[in-house]
């Protein structure tokens, strides 16, 4: 038999007939009509070049072929079913998977511990990792299935790769409250720098390649001041230091601003000149679509996201007029 022109469907009416020895009750047993199993049967008979199911009385016998294969494709649509109820009724906490993310080191500090912990108590089998963006190009590394999602904004995506939005940002100037050239600003939640100040800061950024790239970099470009970047760095945490440590003001999304503000005694300000927002979202291979556990995945970190209140610190920032674009 060629299975490639074989219907693999049929097989679900051969098991029926062997446990209902009845084309009635067999398809009132797999959802088909009396005539749909009887179309069905003689397919079968076809297929196999033997009658299969005699009857015998009120009941369909099988034939001494039919009961060879009986067992061989009872056990195989039991497998099936069984694989296929893993998948449907989904129980993270008997899940047993490893997935890997990739993210810059915004998502190393502010999620992935928060995420680890509120996986765990459900889905203790869960193991996660999150490689560096700098590791490679997302698009790439889901092609190949290094990793299972991205969470970064690509600009150009291919149609095979599906996504969701988490979050927006955007930069604010982060200082060190004893700054010489902030002295006597006051910060409060979101006030403006003023503007004769901003243009006047010597910038720290981040930038993974030595200030060449980066969102920071292309926002001062923007605005014509990419020549104040003085330095850059590969991380953002060593961003914020360098403005804690020097006169240097750092740009940086506000969710982390916020987060390591206080530890380093830093003030955060609005920055007064236009510069683009940033989208966060996070994206996978299409192949996932309707993969279970990973769209299980998916849906803790959409919460968790959420639980974090990300995009309500970008509404403190972003400004009235920006808030609903």
């Amino acid at each position: 038999m060629n299975l490639n022109s074989f219907d693999l469907n049929l097989l679900r009416v051969f098991d029926a007939l062997l446990k209902e020895r009845s084309v009635t009750r067999a398809g009132a047993r797999i959802g088909l009509s009396q005539p749909a199993v009887s179309a069905a049967l003689g397919r079968l008979r076809h297929a196999f070049h033997d009658e299969l199911f005699v009857r015998a009385g009120a009941q369909m016998v099988p034939t001494t072929r039919a009961a060879a294969l009986a067992e061989s494709v009872s056990e195989a649509l039991a497998s099936l079913e069984a694989a296929f109820a893993r998948y449907s009724m989904l129980e993270p906490k008997r899940l047993e998977r490893s997935y890997t993310l990739l993210g810059a080191d915004f998502f190393s500090m502010l999620f992935m511990p928060k995420f680890a912990a509120a996986l765990a108590p459900h889905a203790p089998g869960v193991r996660l990792r999150l490689i560096d963006a700098s590791r490679g190009d997302g698009v790439q590394l889901l092609r190949e299935g290094t990793v299972d999602v991205v969470l970064e904004y690509l600009s150009h995506v291919p149609d095979w790769i599906s996504h969701a939005p988490l979050f927006r940002s955007c930069f604010v100037a982060v200082a060190s409250r004893h700054n010489p050239r902030l002295r006597g600003l006051v910060p409060a939640e979101g006030q403006l720098l003023p503007s004769s100040v901003f243009r006047e800061c010597a910038f720290a950024v981040h930038s993974l390649d030595g200030g060449e790239t980066g969102c920071a970099v292309e926002a001062l470009r923007s605005v014509g001041l990419g020549q104040r970047a003085a330095l850059a760095l590969p991380h953002l945490q060593a961003t914020a230091q360098a403005a804690a440590d020097s006169d240097l003001v750092a740009l940086m999304p506000c969710q982390f601003a916020e987060a390591v503000a206080e530890r380093l005694d830093l003030a955060i300000y609005r920055i007064p000149v236009p510069m683009p927002f940033l989208k966060y979202e996070m994206y996978w291979h299409a192949r996932a679509d309707d993969d279970l556990q990973h769209a299980w995945l998916r849906a803790q970190i959409a919460e968790t996201v959420t639980a974090l209140g990300f995009e309500d610190c970008a509404l403190r920032y972003l400004g009235p007029e920006r808030a609903t674009a």
